[in-house]
């Protein structure tokens, strides 16, 4: 099966790579040149929303420099901060990868990807096609407005500590704690994991 981000004409966010690159990047993967890991966020409620996560998905880990290592269940949540039934529901998930790019490198990446399933940043709290947002990077804790690390409301936010728990239940939040712990302390309410729906993890 063809992947729909893949359909009629490769990956538009990803320019061509000489083989020396990619043979670099995969060096890098299987030595552990230094790599670090990072978790993404990913949420669609517009359009195939499952389809569009396995794009975002696919589009990760053809990024030179990203090796995607896991891929949690799917959430149904409901919209923030609008009114009940103004919004389609969203569908959730999070990735973990191994990267050799430094967070604003991944933050660029993450950026294009929205970008290729026509996001629109109109509205705060509107609704899109694809968010794709860097959780957390390595240990690092940055006030940068640009990119502040670890998010600065993952740690409120069921959708994400419920998908991340699932692939990685011993997973920390830097400067926050345990994702099991967080995720004690907020309700799961509007949160529902999707059992009949799964992401693939890139072959």
């Amino acid at each position: 099966m063809t992947r729909p981000f893949r359909q009629g004409h490769s990956d538009p966010t990803v320019q061509p790579v000489p083989a020396s690159v990619v043979e670099k990047v995969d060096a890098a993967d299987t030595t552990l040149h230094n790599p670090q890991w990072a978790v993404i966020s990913l949420g669609s409620n517009l359009g195939n929303r499952l389809e569009t996560l396995q794009g975002a998905v696919d589009a990760l880990e053809d990024t030179p420099g990203v090796r995607v290592k896991a891929v949690s269940p799917v959430y149904e949540t409901e919209p923030w901060g609008v009114e009940p039934g103004s919004q389609p529901s969203y569908f959730n998930a999070v990735v973990v990868l191994k990267t050799t790019l430094p967070p604003a490198s991944l933050l660029e990446r993450a950026h294009a990807v929205e970008e290729a399933f026509h996001r629109v940043r109109d509205e705060r709290w509107g609704p899109r096609t694809l968010d794709v947002d860097i959780v957390a990077y390595a240990d690092v804790t940055s006030d940068d407005p640009r990119l502040t690390l670890p998010h600065p409301r993952a740690h409120e936010r069921a959708f994400v500590l419920a998908p991340w728990h699932d692939v990685d239940p011993r997973a920390q939040l830097p400067g926050r704690g345990t994702v099991a712990e967080l995720l004690s302390t907020i309700t799961r309410e509007g949160v529902t994991h999707r059992q009949d729906l799964e992401l693939r993890l890139p072959e």
